[in-house]
C-alpha cells in the first residue's frame, strides 16, 4: 500500500516583531494542518534557521511542502536553486508557492512543465537576491548619510546609578562582596561587573596624559 503524502507549510519572517497571521492564514486555507506549520522568525540569508531544519528532517518522499512565496524559503539565488534540487530531484518532495500558481511541482511534471517551473524559479530566485542585495545597499546608504549628519547611531549608553560610588567604595574597601553591593544596587552580579568595568573605563578616558 504506497504512502500517504502529508502536506506541511513553511513561514518566515527575517524579525520576531513582524506579524505571520497573513502567511499562517494562506496555508491554512490551502489544508494545511496547524500543528505542520513551522515558522522560523530569522533571516533568509541562508537555510541554517532551526524550524526549517526541523520541517526538512521531516520531509519524505511524496510529501508536500507549501510556503506563500519563493523569497519565504530564503533571498540567496544559488542556495534556492540548491535547496529546491535537493528537496525535489533528491528527496522526491513536491513544492507548492502559492503567489506563482506555475511552481507546483505536482502539476508540472513532463519535459516541458518542469523546463517552465527551472526558468520561473531560476528568475524568481534572482529577483529575491536582488532585492535583498538592495535592501543592504539602501540600508549602507542611510547609516552613512546618518553619520555624516553627526547623528548617534545605536542605543545612548545608560548613565551609572546615582548610588553606584558609594557602594563601590564600600566594595573596594571589602565592606560589601559582590552579592552585597549587587542586592543594595536592585542588579544582578553581572550588572554590577558590568558597571565596575564601565566606570574604570570612564576613569582611564578621563585621566591626562
Amino acid at each position: 500500500m504506497p504512502k500517504q503524502s502529508k502536506q506541511y507549510g513553511y513561514i518566515r519572517v527575517s524579525s520576531l516583531d513582524q506579524n505571520i497571521d497573513r502567511q499562517k492564514v494562506d496555508l491554512l486555507q490551502w489544508g494545511i494542518a496547524e500543528k505542520n506549520i513551522f515558522c522560523d522568525k530569522i533571516s533568509g540569508k541562508d537555510f541554517n534557521r532551526p524550524q526549517y531544519q526541523k520541517l526538512k528532517k521531516k520531509l519524505k518522499a511524496g510529501d508536500i511542502l507549501v510556503t506563500k512565496s519563493i523569497d519565504r524559503l530564503g533571498r540567496n539565488y544559488d542556495q534556492i536553486q540548491e535547496e529546491w534540487r535537493e528537496l525535489v530531484k533528491t528527496k522526491k518532495v513536491d513544492i507548492v508557492i502559492l503567489d506563482m500558481p506555475l511552481l507546483d511541482t505536482r502539476t508540472n511534471k513532463d519535459l516541458v512543465g518542469t523546463l517552465i517551473s527551472d526558468i520561473v524559479l531560476q528568475l524568481l530566485s534572482y529577483v529575491a537576491q536582488a532585492e535583498r542585495e538592495h535592501i543592504r545597499q539602501r540600508q549602507a546608504e542611510g547609516i552613512a548619510i546618518a553619520k555624516a549628519k553627526g547623528k548617534h547611531l545605536g542605543r545612548f549608553p545608560k548613565p551609572l546609578p546615582e548610588n553606584f560610588f558609594p557602594i563601590y567604595e564600600k566594595w573596594l574597601c571589602r565592606e560589601y562582596t559582590l552579592q552585597t553591593a549587587s542586592q543594595a544596587l536592585g542588579v544582578s552580579v553581572s550588572a554590577f561587573r558590568h558597571m565596575i568595568r564601565k566606570y574604570k573605563k570612564q576613569m582611564t578616558s578621563h585621566t591626562p596624559v
